[in-house]
């Protein structure tokens, strides 16, 4: 059954309410529910202390309402298993039940799927590039007969994705044997240093040259 208020910009609709609100928190219960925000919606302004139940609801529905609520409506009609106020007035419209505003609506599938749309396009659009090193790796040969040319070669013929090979240099390491310092850069996703060195740059063919290696410096770009 239905719940009419007569026009609530009248005398005699706020006290029709502050009379209905008189053992009510709310228009149905406890609890605040979309018919209440449909007769907040029929009230023009605080009722004022002439209406102590309806001036207490007011107050109480507005601190959850933001600042930009819609206008205010002319008349209610909300719906509900209660016993009705007041019968219509003839001459009061009644809203009908299509047209009531439904603040507390379920979501549909249509507004779940085009907010995760949105959610993957904002996640998307923000996905930050995987991170990067600069490394500097001391390569040691086996003895001063290693041929360091062929060594740095054999090095650098080391492909993968997200490795960069940079610049390099010989550095005396004394009894006339020198080893290769050189740079690379890596894509942190991508390439692991340990896995570099230990199943490619001390395998077969490159360990024909190279005795070890060791990871000298390790900077995050």
């Amino acid at each position: 059954m239905a719940v009419t208020f007569s026009d609530l910009h009248t005398e005699a609709g706020l006290k029709s309410l502050d009379e209905f609100l008189s053992s009510k928190t709310y228009i149905f219960g406890d609890h605040l529910t979309k018919d209440d925000i449909k007769v907040y919606a029929a009230v023009l302004d605080r009722p004022g202390d002439s209406y102590p139940n309806a001036t207490k609801w007011y107050d109480s529905v507005s601190a959850h309402l933001s600042p930009s609520f819609p206008g205010k409506a002319v008349g209610v009609r909300v719906g509900s298993t209660g016993a009705p106020l007041e019968a219509a007035s003839a001459k009061a419209p009644a809203a009908e039940d299509d047209d009531d505003l439904d603040l507390f609506g379920d979501e549909t599938e249509e507004d779940k799927k085009a907010a995760e749309e949105r959610e993957a396009a904002k996640k998307s659009s923000k996905k930050k590039e995987s991170g990067k090193s600069s490394v500097l790796l001391d390569v040691k040969p086996w003895d001063d007969e290693t041929d360091m040319k062929k060594l740095e070669e054999a090095v650098r013929s080391v492909e993968m994705p997200g490795l960069f090979w940079g610049a390099s240099k010989l550095v005396p390491v004394g009894y006339g044997i020198k080893k290769l310092q050189i740079m690379l850069t890596i894509v942190d996703d991508l390439v692991s240093v340990d896995t570099l060195i230990e199943e490619h740059l001390t395998q077969e063919p490159i360990n024909e040259y190279v005795q070890s290696c060791d990871i000298v410096a390790f900077n995050k770009i």
